[in-house]
């Protein structure tokens, strides 16, 4: 079923949005095991001259949803970025719907869309209003799945919250994390409440953590996103592509087999 898969559609591409400084290029450059910029090329596959790419991916200049990421650690991987919800305008979102329908419905396979991944980045501060209209629009076009970024905030967060609350300096040390995961399961509970009245509920959450550490585990990620998929030779393509997670493809060759 690989083998056919990747005679068809020969890579694995992913629509990543979000707001900026949510975390999409550390996510991108996770997945692929590397620390590297990708390599930029236009919709037509013609590379880009080269750009001083910034930290976040969403902030180049003449940014377009047509335009392909590659790391050169991982080929099989195509990345489109849209900032559709940072801009907050009609015509951008449009732009993303209109893309996404015209992958969707296109005959080359090749351009195809496999998954949609939503950063959400868990705010410094404000985070009991994590959703803005936008987003949550983007939830009655499309099937998504949704990261749950810097989640390592919200130990800051709960320590002010408790110290608020009239606790010391070493209590609330001791009852942060703690805070701090009750904190997200009220985060994610709203999340869910808002989402889950869409036309398009997300089909996964998954929360990112750590995503700096040399060690992090980005195996939730895709295995979710594996689940998520609809077809067997996607998933297997998936699976197959990814290079971070041994234990992911032989768990997924004994599942098929």
């Amino acid at each position: 079923l690989t083998q056919v898969a990747r005679k068809y559609f020969e890579v694995f591409r992913i629509l990543i949005v979000g707001r900026s400084n949510a975390g999409k290029t550390t996510i991108l450059q996770w997945v692929c095991v590397t620390t590297e910029q990708p390599e930029i090329f236009d919709g037509n596959g013609k590379k880009k001259p080269s750009l001083v790419i910034p930290v976040d991916i969403s902030q180049r200049g003449e940014h377009s949803i047509e335009n392909e990421l590659i790391f050169s650690s991982n080929l099989g991987f195509i990345f489109h970025d849209s900032c559709g919800f940072e801009a907050g305008s009609a015509e951008e979102f449009n732009k993303m719907k209109d893309f996404v329908l015209d992958r969707a419905t296109t005959s080359h396979l090749q351009k195809w869309i496999h998954a949609i991944w939503q950063v959400y980045c868990i705010p410094a501060t404000d985070y009991n209003r994590p959703i803005v209209a936008s987003e949550k629009k983007f939830f009655q076009e499309f099937p998504v799945l949704v990261l749950l970024t810097k989640l390592d905030t919200l130990a800051s967060n709960a320590y002010n919250e408790l110290k608020n609350e009239g606790c010391s300096k070493e209590r609330a040390r001791e009852l942060r994390c703690e805070h701090a995961q009750e904190m997200l399961e009220r985060l994610q509970g709203q999340i869910e409440s808002e989402l889950g009245r869409t036309q398009f509920p997300p089909k996964s959450y998954v929360h990112l953590t750590n995503m700096h550490e040399n060690n992090a585990n980005c195996g939730p990620l895709l295995e979710m996103t594996a689940t998520a998929l609809d077809e067997v030779a996607l998933q297997l393509l998936l699976v197959s592509t990814q290079q971070t997670n041994l234990h992911l493809c032989i768990e997924w060759a004994v599942k098929m087999y």
